[in-house]
Parts: structure tokens; sequence; C-alpha cells
């Protein structure tokens, strides 16, 4: 499967930040673009946008080539983003996600948990009966939480997810 533009920006703005999205969409599937460029373009000085590529060099998300301007005397990068890098990347990042979840569940069916109704604590079963089943900030009688339904939800993401890592 392809890797989609919507999966690299989701990746991207999870581990970075909203911020480095019109980066991301200026020069994903692109090679070798010239950072003053992208600067011009993003109406960014260049140390803004070379501290955005080093971010994402740090994780091997980019390559580049420097080449000396033979005017000015200084070097120009042309970088390059490597999307079999950010497939891997999303990949493993699923992984977590679903690792959590399936720790989640197992917590979620091993304890009873009780709710204030009006959503103020929920709370264990022993910490419950410490507070004579009552709400420690409202004082009303905690009530047992419908397990099933919460437990639905996180199978039904995890589900999700492990579509979403078979067809990588």
């Amino acid at each position: 499967m392809k890797l989609t533009n919507k999966q690299i920006e989701d990746l991207m703005k999870e581990m970075y930040g909203k911020e480095i999205l019109p980066l991301i969409k200026l020069f994903q599937r692109k090679k070798n673009i010239n950072e003053f460029k992208i600067a011009e373009k993003l109406k960014l000085t260049i140390n803004q946008v070379r501290n955005m590529f080093y971010k994402l060099q740090d994780r091997s998300l980019v390559s580049f080539t420097r080449k000396k301007d033979k005017k000015k005397g200084w070097y120009v990068y042309y970088w390059t983003f490597n999307d079999k890098v950010a497939k891997n990347l999303i990949i493993s990042h699923k992984q977590k996600k679903l690792d959590g979840l399936n720790e989640l569940l197992a917590k979620e069916k091993e304890i009873n948990y009780f709710l204030c109704k009006d959503k103020h604590v929920r709370m264990r079963y022993d910490e419950a009966m410490d507070n004579d089943f009552r709400c420690p900030e409202c004082g009303e009688l905690l009530i047992q939480e419908d397990k099933e339904r919460i437990l639905r939800a996180i199978k039904k993401e995890i589900d999700i997810i492990e579509k979403e890592i078979k067809l990588k």
C-alpha cells in the first residue's frame, strides 16, 4: 500500500506540531528542493526553515545534498523527504498505540469503576469503598460504570489500527 499525504501529515502534526505542516505540504513527494525557495514560499527565514529540517533529520525523515554557491560563497542545501522512513515510523507509531490500547483493554476488563452521575470522579472499587460510595466533590452516590460500552470502544479502535497496520 502506498503512503498517503494525509498519513504523513497526521504523523508530522502529532510528532512536531501543526507549525511544521506547511513545510511538509510544500516538499513531500519531491526531491532536492532548495531551502531558500522553501523559505521564500513560507515567508520564513532560512534559519527557521533549517531548524524545521533539522528536527526532521533527527529521525532520518529527510536527507540533503549541499552545494556551494559560487557567487556568495555559502552552502545551499537541497532537501528530500524520505517516504520509506516515514512509512516505517507510521507503522511503529501505530504499533505503540496498539500496545497501549491492549494494555488499557486488559486493565478495563479487570477493574470495576464507579462514577459520579455528574462525572466529577471515576474511582476503582477500593477507592469508592473508602469514600462510602459517595462523590468527594458533590456528595452524590457513585454508580457502577457500564464496562461494556468502554470495552467496545477500545476494541473498535484496536480493530481499526490492526487493519491499518496490516495494509501497510
